[in-house]
């Protein structure tokens, strides 16, 4: 199979890579390296890197034409900084129209992308949240434009599967609240945790789920998640055990804003159903692969999709 990556130097793209590469497919990836780092592409002889932006329309349709591409699976995004509305929009929303009208063009049989849980909004209307929840983006700019993308995908008429996503962590992944805690106790600075709780999945996991739809399961909408939450403050004890360090106080648990959900739970039913899967990756387990990886490359910055509460 020859598979076109779009953030395909990033967390979840350049697993996915590695994952088909590994199975012998041919892929071709673009990223313009925002987010995504060089270290997470190993050179392969079936592997085509492409440096640029998919708001470049003229490279993307080239790029997705000559590769002559089965299959185009879009994991390219702006999220960087919650207050970048233009950039949000540039590359979520118009980029992704790009990618959908450009893999058309090119006649490609199925787009895969990745979509936010927050398209259900920061305080959905029912836990566990069910694919027939409405679709509530309006509280941030990366669910605004998130959802626009998936929204464009839809209007295509390519055949597609969209993943609405738990929070992802891993190896690679530098945005969230798994890499900020590591940023922090390992150079000597305060942490803090929200009382909530969020649904984690660990990105072997994630990339499992997706090898179905790449490999032609299901159509339109699906969860991937865990089926169950962890608190903040369960994350960073298996954080703090991972790095083997002892704290000389209990971390600070401050109370959620007013605009934040206690806890954000995807039901993952159609998706366990159809493709007869679930997680395998413990909380320990994940967070110690995931902390060994930061100490091998290091990092340098951290992203949320939100505004945080000041320090």
């Amino acid at each position: 199979m020859r598979v076109f990556i779009t953030g395909g130097a990033g967390f979840i793209g350049s697993t996915l890579a590695d994952r088909l590469l590994q199975r012998g497919d041919t892929v071709a990836v673009i990223d313009n390296y925002e987010t995504g780092r060089r270290d997470n592409l190993t050179p392969s002889p079936r592997l085509e890197v492409i440096e640029g932006s998919i708001t470049d329309a003229a490279l993307v349709r080239g790029a997705i034409g000559d590769f002559k591409s089965d299959l185009v699976v879009h994991a390219a995004a702006s999220y960087k900084n919650p207050e970048n509305w233009e950039g949000d929009a540039l590359t979520n929303t118009v980029g992704t129209a790009i990618v959908a009208q450009s893999a058309k063009a090119a006649g490609v049989r199925r787009l895969v992308y990745f979509q936010t849980a927050l398209c259900y909004g920061l305080k959905p209307l029912e836990q566990p949240i069910t694919l027939k929840h409405a679709i509530l983006p309006g509280g941030s700019s990366y669910s605004i434009s998130k959802t626009a993308g998936e929204q464009y995908i839809e209007l295509s008429g390519l055949d597609f599967v969209t993943f609405r996503l738990a929070n992802a962590y891993g190896p690679r992944n530098l945005s969230g609240p798994l890499p900020t805690f590591y940023q922090r106790l390992t150079t000597g600075k305060p942490c803090f945790v929200m009382d909530t709780r969020r649904d984690f999945i660990f990105i072997d996991d994630l990339v499992d789920c997706v090898m179905h739809a790449v490999d032609g399961k299901g159509r339109g909408a699906y969860h991937i998640s865990s089926g169950s939450d962890f608190s903040i403050k369960e994350l960073f004890d298996e954080t703090v055990a991972a790095l083997r360090i002892n704290l000389a106080e209990p971390v600070e648990v401050r109370p959620r804003r007013p605009d934040d959900a206690y806890t954000i739970l995807l039901d993952p039913s159609r998706t366990n159903g159809e493709f007869g899967w679930s997680v395998r990756t413990p909380l320990n387990t994940g967070v110690s692969r995931a902390i060994e990886w930061y100490k091998q490359h290091g990092i340098s910055q951290t992203f949320t999709h939100l505004t945080q509460p000041k320090n």
